[in-house]
């Protein structure tokens, strides 16, 4: 490697794209075409930085296959930050295993944070810490060190871990001081003030007001009993019922709770259950079979009791009833707690994200659209999703940090 793609790769390692251009602009030679993409990435022009990587790729010979290898790891996290998860994890981790092979530990480290990133992206929490629990940071560049650590936050705020996320947020902070990279000490502390921000709405009685995600965690763990309209369950303590899958059931129980210790109107709950307005017999009847199955549910926290107007909520065990609410009252409020890490999202990577179809996802964003809540850029495949103004309250998505290979 000459001496100028030497120093160019030298600026990037040190946060400094415009130093890099500076020295390999004008080159076209494989090792120049890959630092030029990488360059570009961190300048914000993503596009143009996938080109570069993969012409890059394509220049790079038979015999250079750890050159190749890299170029594959750079469009990856390119195609991360662009919210492109549909690229493929296969050639990653190809990518990953030759790179190992070759002796390359610190890209083939990062290469592993890039497949754990996604994995926290789409939600699959325990793949994420299990396979970043194979990873030492200790012996790994202070940049790596403080993906490690914003992993590992990510994974705790997912998991509503205020102390342990505020732990990792300081460890990240101290390894981005030493990378000494502004873009890194800018994602560490973006990333803290999700501590700060409202996590959730708590809907106690007549009270409502806003909780931080330290004040979400205490009431997880009070001997309340929480209807959690954020993850879909009822819980006490470490006794927790997922009624993800029964949303009729979860909806009456939510309507119960919000009404505690009153008794809720029968046509009440047909109407926030059934969506009429007008309600008849049969509706009655499906209310009977749906407050049974709730009765049968909720078993081991509480009983629905029959009351001569509705139905009442009678905890066992306790005497308080709280309702954990999203922070934001909007239906569509999965697709904004998405775009409000600030990057461009396609429908596909939301729907990933969200476990949702595509399509849905797409009505969802036509809705936001026509109100003026996210807007788009792009055609067809190259469409891509932001929001306008970010709302103001804390996603527990992992934000994508800058390149950090050498």
């Amino acid at each position: 490697m000459d001496s100028l793609v030497t120093a160019a790769a030298r600026a990037l390692a040190a946060g400094d794209p415009l130093a890099a251009l500076n020295r390999i602009a004008l080159r076209d030679d494989p090792p120049a075409l890959a630092l030029r993409g990488i360059a570009m990435a961190q300048l914000g022009d993503l596009d143009r930085a996938r080109q570069l990587l993969r012409r890059a790729a394509r220049a790079f010979g038979p015999r250079e296959a750890m050159s190749r290898a890299r170029c594959i790891v750079a469009e990856a996290e390119v195609a991360l930050a662009s919210r492109d998860l549909g690229w493929q994890p296969r050639a990653l981790a190809a990518a990953r295993a030759t790179l190992e092979s070759h002796g390359d530990r610190v890209n083939a480290a990062h290469a592993s944070y890039l497949e754990i990133r996604r994995l926290l992206l789409i939600g699959h929490v325990d793949d994420a810490e299990r396979q970043l629990a194979g990873l030492d940071p200790t012996a790994l560049p202070p940049a790596l060190g403080t993906t490690h650590a914003l992993i590992t936050a990510g994974i705790a705020l997912r998991r509503v871990q205020s102390t342990a996320a505020r732990d990792a947020l300081s460890q990240a902070l101290f390894h981005a001081q030493r990378a000494g990279i502004p873009a890194l000490l800018s994602e560490v502390e973006r990333a803290s003030e999700m501590l700060d921000t409202p996590a959730a709405r708590l809907i106690d009685g007549n009270e409502e007001r806003p909780l931080r995600l330290d004040e979400v965690e205490r009431l997880r763990e009070s001997d309340a009993l929480l209807v959690d309209a954020c993850r879909y369950t009822v819980s006490r303590g470490e006794v927790a019922i997922s009624l993800a899958r029964r949303p009729v059931l979860f909806c009456l129980a939510q309507a119960l709770a919000e009404h505690w210790p009153a008794d809720v109107p029968r046509n009440t709950l047909i109407a926030r259950a059934f969506r009429t307005c007008s309600p008849d017999e049969t509706h009655r009847a499906r209310l009977r079979v749906e407050i049974g199955r709730l009765r049968k549910a909720l078993i081991e926290l509480a009983e629905v009791k029959a009351t001569p107007r509705g139905f009442i909520l009678a905890p066992l065990a306790t005497q308080e009833v709280c309702v954990l609410a999203r922070p934001l009252e909007e239906r569509h409020a999965g697709v904004l707690a998405c775009l409000a890490d600030g990057e461009a999202w396609s429908s596909s990577a939301l729907a990933l994200a969200l476990g949702a179809s595509q399509r849905t996802v797409q009505r969802a964003l036509d809705t936001l659209a026509e109100s003026g809540k996210v807007q788009s850029f792009g055609q067809g495949r190259a469409q891509r999703w932001t929001a306008p103004t970010v709302p103001g309250f804390a996603t527990t998505l992992l934000l994508p940090t800058p390149w950090s290979g050498n």
